[in-house]
């Protein structure tokens, strides 16, 4: 999806690497061994997104390290766009069909940051007719990649809509905080 937009394979795999780890830093030969790029092609990503500002270019001892720049005026917009190439977006698209009849399925900008959650919030809504179990394994899966338990919640369009009708607290919480639309439209799940 991105190879038209960022028509260089090794930025994309370089802003991949940096916006699904945004609080990691990496110097060069470990950006390419992850990466898998040729070291040249990889120094001049970094030159051009470092003179972007995009990435933070710090030297320590003999290494130059590259962090995100999360104060780049563009940041939460990249977040967004490759939170839905992340493991778990991956998994749900490709699983799609199993998973069910699906009207949304939100994912909270908190699981992009990788911003530990309190017990009685969530990181992922899926309203519709869903299939449990295909849920259930694709966020096993993720959980493994993630470190950490991925809460999520299920319902269906008529429980939804009651449950933001009748200004649910649990629902409002989610819905106000910044969020990725894997299926639907913001619009119509605000509505």
């Amino acid at each position: 999806m991105l190879e038209h937009i960022i028509p260089s394979k090794a930025r994309r795999k370089i802003l991949q690497l940096f916006f699904h780890n945004p609080n990691e830093s990496f110097y060069l030969r470990k950006i390419v061994r992850v990466i898998g790029e040729e070291v040249n092609a990889v120094k001049r990503e970094l030159d051009i997104l470092s003179g972007s500002k995009l990435l933070h270019k710090e030297k320590r001892l003999n290494k130059i390290f590259y962090t995100l720049n999360k104060s780049y005026p563009l940041y939460d917009e990249f977040l967004r766009i490759f939170a839905k190439s992340s493991l778990l977006a991956d998994m749900i698209y490709k699983n799609l069909p199993k998973i069910g009849k699906i009207k949304f399925i939100v994912i909270s900008t908190k699981f992009a940051k990788q911003i530990p959650i309190k017990e009685d919030e969530i990181y992922l809504l899926i309203v519709g007719i869903v299939v449990v179990p295909e849920v259930s394994s694709i966020v096993t899966e993720a959980e493994k990649q993630f470190g950490r338990e991925v809460n999520y919640t299920v319902m269906t369009e008529e429980e939804f809509a009651f449950r933001k009708k009748n200004n649910d607290p649990f629902i409002w919480r989610f819905l106000k905080q910044p969020k990725v639309m894997l299926v639907g439209t913001e619009d119509d799940l605000l509505k």
